[in-house]
């Protein structure tokens, strides 16, 4: 059976999640972690790819990203750091092949409705793994970033993002407010599956509108219950 095409959308944020091969391990030493991001920040810079969140766990990443222009810089930005970090580990640990399992998965995202739920998914995820109490206490993910202005130039800020209001701190109590509601079952599995199955994250209308600007008919499956963003 062919493999089911992605659908990549320029001007629109996309859900990206990368595992490692046989879900391994990726990063060891907070050193991968840095080698990682340092290549995400050259590349996404070179090709014109906005960053709105991430997020690096042991043996897979999240990403939330947007192609300015062209949609087809989401899978150059993939390939760019995802063969230089294999090709450190491999130099590393003294081995071949891939460190990843095939192809990254890609979700594009209805900003008005869906991103900040799906930011709040992506940097809850070490809370959710157990690994801290508080998405503010993990050092590798844009949470922490976004509370105090480390790496300040690795995060862009989506029109959504400035909307919860006229100053950064503002914005960010009223984020970190939304981020602390956390999220029901229904919402995280609509988001993980949209990822997986590299589906919409987005209502019937978003589907509509994704069709007539792509030009290829999207699969259509039930959809989540949108998340009022936090007043």
């Amino acid at each position: 059976m062919p493999r089911k095409a992605r659908v990549l959308v320029p001007g629109c944020a996309h859900h990206i999640v990368q595992r490692g091969h046989n879900r391994n391990a990726v990063f060891v030493t907070d050193e991968d972690k840095q080698y990682y991001l340092s290549n995400l920040k050259e590349w996404k810079d070179a090709l014109g790819v906005k960053l709105y969140a991430w997020c690096l766990m042991t043996n897979h990443i999240h990403l939330i990203v947007e192609p300015c222009f062209e949609a087809s810089t989401l899978s150059e930005l993939m390939k760019r750091i995802n063969g230089r970090q294999a090709a450190y580990v491999n130099r590393l640990e003294r081995r071949s092949g891939s460190i990843w399992e095939g192809r990254f998965k890609a979700s594009p995202v209805q900003s008005e409705n869906y991103l900040l739920s799906c930011m709040r998914y992506i940097e809850l995820n070490p809370v959710q793994a157990g690994m801290v109490q508080r998405p503010v206490d993990y050092r590798w993910s844009s949470y922490q970033s976004r509370l105090n202005g480390s790496r300040p130039d690795m995060l862009d800020e989506h029109t959504v993002y400035l909307s919860l209001g006229v100053d950064s701190l503002t914005r960010f109590q009223r984020y970190q407010a939304f981020v602390q509601q956390g999220f029901s079952v229904k919402e995280a599995q609509f988001i993980r599956d949209s990822v997986k199955r590299n589906q919409l994250t987005g209502n019937t209308r978003f589907v509509d509108e994704v069709e007539q600007r792509v030009g290829i008919r999207v699969e259509r499956r039930k959809q989540g219950r949108p998340v009022r963003k936090s007043e």
